[in-house]
């Protein structure tokens, strides 16, 4: 428990808005995504760059530690309180006040609180989007801190990609401002020191500010769902999609059967749009769109599509055992209910996992066929973005399987499905999600020894403080 001075020094800082110490109060920040519970000791709500600067710096000269938050949909209990009721929660969400968008630059400078779901909702008026797809609606601030991908990876790239600019508090004690990047798109008159809080989980600064790239909306879009004729034919069904569609193809998703029969369980207003209702063992999700409007004798999108797959069919390699063109609507709302369909079948555990392309179809058949000799009775429901090698894969355990009593029983599954991934994948045990307290160990367990050094060293220069959920 903290003492009563830091928590009336806090208050004057932030006033009685900014500043919540009653355990009803500090509920919703001391609980996570999936099934995080820790202990808050207060939860700070700056309002502003100068309050977030104040309150770090005060924080740094009493040794308080700090664990920035922002939207709090993350899966690796990186941004909630440990159990000791030691470190306090410093939420950016009520750091929305900013918002200004330049048109002809198509870039935008925002609060790191805004929502996803509201800066694109403000920016349509004027035709534009930030182009990170996503099932969640998280905050700005902690989509930057974990270098967030999306459904149009593909297309678009990822956060770190379409951040022109970044304004970050230092956990030192003076709370140091710095400002990096002011919307421009090329600058090389020194180190990008932006890159160092896209994707390092807030530990070394906590980001204020914002300026994002922004992109066309999509005018013209169409959709399909692909059955491959195998697994293992995915990765070239990939490539000829992108060979015969270049930069029009924006999504190729990987859905499987049990991710899928639970989404459409779970969410009665969903249609099942397979033939006699059967869900096929594995669906691709493949998108095509154009940001222009449709131009006089230019082919539709649909029409693209068919012919595109009418191509495919033909080959003698044979890739596809079916497909089916849809409403955009309706096969990106089942994609989207994945993961909430998931979470209702059991205790979910969920992978945040990356892999070259070439290699993502052959860990999901290998982990399909081993996984019941090393954990039986455990449901694989993966799903994931199959054109930039990330996959979702979530493992879901009956609710009253007595091994969820042994704590030592997810530790030990956690460690075998991140070794196959690294040690014999050479994948990646955090694709989107960056470290947080779950990844820690894996994080020190992986990360070359040079690279850990190096990282620590940079931590004690830039923001010595004891700032976020990760160790370098």
């Amino acid at each position: 428990m903290i003492e009563a001075s830091p928590i009336d020094a806090l208050r004057a800082l932030l006033g009685p808005q900014g500043l919540l110490v009653t355990p009803s109060d500090m509920a919703a920040y001391e609980t996570g995504a999936r099934y995080d519970q820790g202990r808050a000791a207060f939860v700070a709500r700056p309002a502003s760059t100068a309050e977030t600067s104040a309150v770090v710096a005060y924080c740094v000269r009493n040794g308080i530690a700090l664990v920035p938050q922002s939207g709090n949909t993350g899966l690796v209990s990186g941004s909630t309180p440990d159990a000791s009721g030691q470190q306090g929660v410093l939420s950016l969400d009520r750091l929305t006040g900013i918002f200004e968008l330049d048109r002809v630059n198509r870039s935008v400078q925002v609060g790191a609180g805004l929502r996803l779901s509201d800066l694109n909702a403000r920016l349509e008026a004027d035709g534009l989007f930030f182009p990170i797809d996503l099932g969640a609606d998280p905050r700005l601030g902690g989509m930057i801190a974990t270098n967030t991908g999306g459904s149009r990876f593909l297309r678009y790239g990822d956060v770190r990609r379409n951040t022109l600019g970044l304004k970050v508090v230092l956990a030192d004690e003076a709370g140091t401002v710095l400002e990096l990047g002011t919307g421009l798109r090329k600058d090389n008159t020194g180190i990008d020191w932006k890159q160092m809080f896209i994707g390092t989980s807030g530990a070394f600064g906590v980001i204020t500010e914002c300026v994002l790239n922004l992109e066309p909306l999509p005018r013209q879009t169409a959709t399909a769902f692909l059955v491959p004729s195998a697994l293992d034919r995915v990765p070239d069904l990939l490539t000829a999609m992108e060979q015969a569609l270049g930069n029009d193809l924006s999504a190729f998703e990987g859905l499987s059967k049990n991710a899928v029969t639970a989404a459409l369980s779970h969410v009665p207003s969903l249609r099942n749009p397979f033939q006699a209702g059967i869900v096929p063992e594995f669906v691709i999700l493949a998108e095509i769109s154009r940001s222009n409007l449709p131009r006089a004798g230019e082919q539709p999108l649909d029409a693209v599509m068919e012919e595109v797959l009418g191509a495919i069919f033909e080959r003698e390699d044979a890739l596809l055992a079916d497909a089916f063109i849809g409403r955009p609507q309706e096969m990106w709302a089942l994609r989207h209910a994945l993961s909430e369909g998931v979470k209702h079948l059991g205790r979910l555990i969920a992978f945040d996992l990356s892999f070259r392309r070439g290699d993502i179809m052959r860990f999901l058949d290998h982990m399909k066929a081993e996984m019941p000799k090393h954990f039986a009775d455990v449901l694989i429901c993966d799903f994931g973005h199959i054109g930039d090698g990330g996959v979702h894969f979530n493992l879901v355990v009956p609710k009253d399987d007595p091994r969820l009593r042994d704590a030592g029983f997810e530790t030990a599954l956690r460690e075998w499905v991140f070794s196959v991934a690294v040690e014999e994948f050479h994948g990646s045990f955090s694709a989107e999600h960056a470290i947080g307290r779950k990844n820690q160990a894996f994080y020190d367990r992986y990360t070359p020894h040079d690279i850990r050094r190096l990282a620590t060293d940079l931590k004690a220069i830039a923001a010595p403080g004891p700032l976020g959920s990760v160790t370098f």
